[in-house]
């Protein structure tokens, strides 16, 4: 009897059909020779569930439990949108690197507005937004960026500045930011919220704000203490016009647009 030599195969439905050929096989032998029906045992097909490779794995990481949904665990901040797995919070900014008297400005504002009862909690990293935050699933993340870098190649850089403070609060009415408002410069950020709402519209993705007030968030707190603070918020202008070197202004140097997917960060350099 001519032996047959198979390929071995490591996919499930491979690993099935050799079974399947081998029992055929052997029923036949087992019909033809009556000495050898009870030679052969019966072989049992068992499907065995392969693991994900790691690569695989790390795409979509077990970081999110019942626990991230808790908002004591996140300073009482409560997510825009319920987290899916899959789902990557997108949003495109232009980083700010504050001066180092901006740090004294901002504890002094800070110390002004907690006078009225609210806890107010820096913001951790300062930037301008340019869009809102929209959901990503994760197929989408390089063909968006690809788009992005597209739509900005003939960006150039500039400079915009802000000093005026305003009170603005999101659509949830879950939490309510100090924000320094953007006094020069409007013309060349409204020109990359084209661009940027130019990808998200390919990708049936919210645009930005019509009419966008440009700002840099300073910190929060949670609630809506938009009238709350609306008396405190003239003293607080006036600790930034009577800065000790004349009126305080945050100047953004626009070199650099940023695009934040979950933990990633894709960077776009503007055009010099």
């Amino acid at each position: 009897m001519r032996t047959v030599r198979r390929r071995p195969t490591e996919t499930k439905s491979g690993l099935q059909g050799v079974w399947s050929k081998m029992e055929v096989s052997m029923s036949a032998q087992r019909g033809r020779n009556p000495k050898l029906r009870n030679s052969f045992p019966k072989l049992d097909c068992v499907c065995i569930r392969l693991p994900l490779p790691g690569i695989l794995l790390d795409m979509f990481p077990e970081d999110v439990s019942s626990q991230t949904e808790d908002s004591s665990l996140h300073g009482g901040r409560v997510r825009s949108f319920k987290h899916e797995r899959g789902n990557w919070a997108t949003y495109v900014y232009l980083p700010y690197h504050p001066e180092e008297e901006f740090g004294e400005l901002l504890e002094e504002l800070l110390s002004l507005a907690g006078a009225h009862g609210a806890v107010w909690t820096p913001q951790e990293e300062l930037h301008l937004s340019l869009s809102q935050t929209v959901v990503l699933r994760h197929h989408w993340i390089q063909p968006f960026n690809r788009s992005l870098r597209a739509g900005l190649v003939h960006c150039k850089r500039f400079v915009c500045s802000a000093g005026r403070l305003r009170l603005y609060c999101n659509d949830e009415r879950t939490r309510t930011f100090l924000g320094m408002e953007v006094c020069a410069g409007h013309a060349p950020l409204l020109d990359l919220v084209q661009a940027v709402d130019r990808t998200m519209k390919e990708f049936r993705l919210e645009t930005f704000y019509k009419e966008p007030s440009f700002h840099v968030s300073l910190a929060w707190c949670v609630g809506d203490l938009t009238v709350q603070m609306g008396e405190c918020l003239q003293g607080m202008q006036r600790v930034v016009d009577d800065h000790e070197e004349g009126p305080f202004l945050l100047r953004l140097d626009c070199v650099e647009l940023r695009c934040r997917t979950g933990n990633k960060t894709f960077r776009f350099p503007l055009e010099p």
